[in-house]
């Protein structure tokens, strides 16, 4: 059995490896385990923690709809946005869009040594969420009932989409920091959720005039708040 407050060493050691290019399924799989095999042998065993941007992408769920997305077709061609790649996943939640612009965050934790409770991992996720955007000097970003992920101002700004396996978490969050995550939200109706909106921090922050982070201080926000939430 393990630990009930498990050392999480390592968890944001930099690892620098050029990221897998989306293609079809099979390949998509191929490129991951060729990624596995380039992580360090210290990393497997523990507890860890991926920050990162994509390059531009629309993910679906396992049981996503993939008429959330604006002139998909049955040969998974996006009419609309065809040079953004569709890729469907293993997470729950409906068609989300990943790319530049935006700070995707994977937790890989086993859950037996925090609480073995899927709801309250989620309801962690966005509380790292809260405190970092507070950071960041974002006022009244908050929950919306029987919604996941993090609203500001009546929009979106943080979404969240995980699976776990044996009490180990996969997948994750992302946080639009700047209009460059917004772009190609236009080709999709986010989360499923018909007539919400997306924004990002940048466009949010109150005294925008005072503020100057980048997204290395997002990242470093982000880190502190899961330090925070997660007492690692």
């Amino acid at each position: 059995k393990k630990q009930k407050n498990p050392p999480l060493y390592g968890q944001f050691v930099p690892f620098d490896v050029e990221p897998p290019v989306l293609h079809s399924r099979g390949e998509n799989d191929k490129n991951m385990n060729n990624l596995v095999k380039r992580i360090p042998t210290s990393f497997p065993g523990c507890d860890s923690i991926i920050i990162l941007q994509h390059d531009p992408v629309y993910t679906l769920g396992t049981a996503s709809d993939p008429t959330f997305i604006h002139g998909y077709n049955t040969d998974g061609i996006n009419g609309d946005k065809s040079d953004v790649p569709i890729v469907r996943i293993e997470r729950g939640g409906e068609v989300t869009y990943h790319g530049p612009g935006q700070l995707v965050v994977y937790p890989i934790l086993d859950l037996r040594g925090y609480k073995q409770d899927v709801h309250w991992y989620m309801r962690a996720l966005e509380e790292v969420i809260l405190i970092a955007l507070e950071k960041a000097g974002i006022e009244g970003a908050s929950r919306e009932k029987n919604l996941t992920g993090v609203w500001v101002s009546n929009k979106k700004i943080a979404a969240l989409g995980i699976k776990t396996r044996r009490w180990v978490t996969m997948h994750g969050l992302a946080i639009n920091i700047d209009a460059r995550s917004l772009q190609n939200f236009k080709g999709i109706v986010p989360c499923g959720l018909e007539g919400r909106e997306v924004t990002c921090l940048r466009d949010e922050v109150s005294v925008i005039e005072e503020t100057s982070f980048s997204m290395k201080d997002v990242t470093i926000y982000v880190k502190e708040a899961l330090e925070q939430v997660f007492g690692v």
